[in-house]
């Protein structure tokens, strides 16, 4: 039997991930405030907690993923929360919180001698499906090597830093340039197809050249040419991450005219389009202002 783990936070991603500790043979104790959301887990073996708390009560290491840091701010700290737990010794937040939320959560589980590993993750839902998230891990030495053999289930384990805040960082860099790279295909897409041009063939040659990105690669053949734009990360959670990421840049005093943009964009997508609609519907954006479609031959009929 292997060590019981602590999951909270079972939606889109936290729920793939917890499925998998519960395959790799973990007794899995988890928590969601939405029951729907542990139904499938639940049938799998998971031990539903009643509240944060009781999963600090049963398990010495806790694992978050949640969608804001507020949310994981009263997980963590609140109460009935994490902090009050009687087992739990790690705290790993799989979360994208920014640096200055994992600080903060850091500094007062240590008061309470409970650890914080920052374990941000990349991969989006089939990554976590299938064990291939890559997870950015910074905290003490000792505590990233007695959660690592768990995280290992999850993906790869990459070592960034040796303090809670630095794996947020660079997870805001990868969202970043994430966010730009989608931002910027949508434009060169509508552009393209407005010139006449077949959004296959484009997507075909930019593929095989410089141009290539994440969202030419899969994104936009996957979720934009076959109108179904169900890519699993909402608007309203890229928006979070490039205002966390502009807030990481104001700290630090570097420029951002780039993401900057990106954000402007992103925010009128949320307006227009919708908080909940996934990402790849920033396409709709630009399309509704240049009157065309990005539409594959594959699409389903409108």
């Amino acid at each position: 039997m292997k060590e019981v783990i602590g999951f909270i936070g079972v939606g889109s991603i936290g729920g793939p991930m917890a499925s998998r500790l519960l395959d790799a043979g973990h007794d899995v104790v988890g928590y969601d405030t939405r029951a729907d959301a542990l139904d499938a887990l639940q049938q799998k073996g998971l031990k539903v907690a009643s509240s944060p708390r009781e999963v600090a009560d049963a398990a010495q290491i806790v694992l978050v993923s949640l969608p804001t840091p507020d949310v994981v701010r009263q997980v963590a700290s609140g109460p009935d929360g994490i902090v009050e737990g009687r087992a739990v010794r790690i705290y790993v937040d799989l979360s994208t919180t920014g640096p200055k939320t994992a600080e903060e959560i850091a500094k007062r589980l240590a008061e309470h001698d409970i650890t914080a590993v920052d374990a941000p993750v990349t991969g989006g839902v089939a990554g976590a499906a299938l064990g291939k998230l890559t997870l950015m891990a910074a905290g003490p030495a000792g505590a990233i090597a007695r959660v690592s053999p768990v995280l290992a289930t999850l993906g790869q384990v990459e070592v960034v830093g040796d303090k809670a805040g630095m794996g947020q960082s660079l997870k805001l860099i990868n969202n970043a340039l994430s966010a730009t790279h989608m931002a910027i295909t949508a434009e060169a897409m509508v552009l393209g197809v407005k010139a006449g041009l077949d959004p296959e063939i484009i997507l075909n040659v930019l593929n095989k050249g410089s141009g290539r990105n994440t969202s030419t690669e899969e994104r936009f053949p996957k979720f934009v040419l076959t109108r179904t734009f169900d890519n699993g990360f909402a608007n309203a959670l890229m928006r979070k991450d490039l205002k966390l990421y502009m807030e990481m840049a104001e700290n630090f005093q570097v420029p951002l005219w780039v993401a900057t943009a990106v954000d402007r964009l992103w925010m009128q997508t949320v307006v227009e389009i919708g908080p909940n609609e996934n990402t790849t519907t920033i396409v709709k954006t630009i399309e509704k202002w240049a009157g065309v479609e990005v539409r594959g031959k594959s699409a389903r009929p409108v």
